[in-house]
């Protein structure tokens, strides 16, 4: 074996190290608390449907002329937004959120395909994201600007300024107790629509976005969860609502 020959395996034996140490950082995620699996069954109000890459929560008995996607946070299963998704639902519109590889959003950004493709019918359709999947679905909603109506960002923002000029309708919704703390989303309101809503929760945090307990290096909430998820959606609800008028 000659030293290119060895030099090349020897990086190949890394690269293959690195990537399965990712795949098992990435497999490791915040699993769903009860709460979240009680908000993934069905009723007389919501129909929840498991489906190939993606869950959805749609209205019974009615047809949502607007939907919402949204991509998780990084090393969260995705089920755990239930619980705010479901009132989303509640109230009249079809909400999606999609299962990314890994748990890690940005190694699926075209996710939201999935979902859009399957539903022709629903005639506006907002991208959204916690998190990392924030960032995510804001470069999906910059690539895709002729499928798209709305950003919703949940304690997130975008990764560049790529937005900013654009008249997209993009909601921004935060908590004062959030992992990452004022500053960066202060600074990140340059990166977007000078139209943005913002909507900050006083004493909401990072992980209270979803139902999956505390997470490492978040502040602890100053807010019961239940009360934070009701501003979430209720955030959204508007939100959606505008994409129609």
């Amino acid at each position: 074996m000659n030293r290119i020959t060895r030099i090349v395996l020897g990086v190949v034996v890394v690269l293959g190290l690195a990537g399965l140490g990712l795949i098992a950082w990435g497999n490791d995620a915040y699993p769903p608390l009860q709460p979240a699996l009680d908000a993934l069954q069905s009723d007389s109000q919501v129909t929840v449907t498991e489906q190939d890459g993606f869950i959805t929560f749609e209205p019974a008995g009615a047809e949502a002329a607007t939907g919402f996607v949204l991509y998780p946070g990084g090393r969260v299963d995705y089920r755990v937004y239930a619980p705010v998704l479901r009132q989303i639902a509640e109230r009249g519109f079809f909400v999606a959120v999609v299962k990314v590889r890994i748990n890690l959003a940005f190694f699926d950004g075209n996710a939201a395909d999935r979902v859009i493709t399957k539903y022709p019918a629903i005639r506006f359709w907002a991208i959204g994201g916690h998190s990392l999947g924030g960032v995510v679905a804001s470069s999906y909603v910059s690539n895709h600007p002729n499928d798209t109506d709305g950003l919703v960002l949940w304690a997130s923002y975008p990764a560049d300024d790529s937005l900013a000029a654009t008249t997209l309708k993009v909601l921004s919704v935060y908590g004062t107790n959030d992992m990452a703390g004022m500053e960066p989303f202060d600074k990140s309101r340059a990166q977007l629509p000078v139209d943005t809503q913002y909507i900050v929760i006083e004493g909401g945090n990072h992980a209270q976005f979803g139902s999956y307990g505390p997470q490492q290096g978040d502040n602890p909430a100053g807010i019961p969860a239940e009360m934070q998820w009701t501003q979430i959606a209720d955030a959204t609800v508007r939100f959606l609502e505008s994409l129609s008028q």
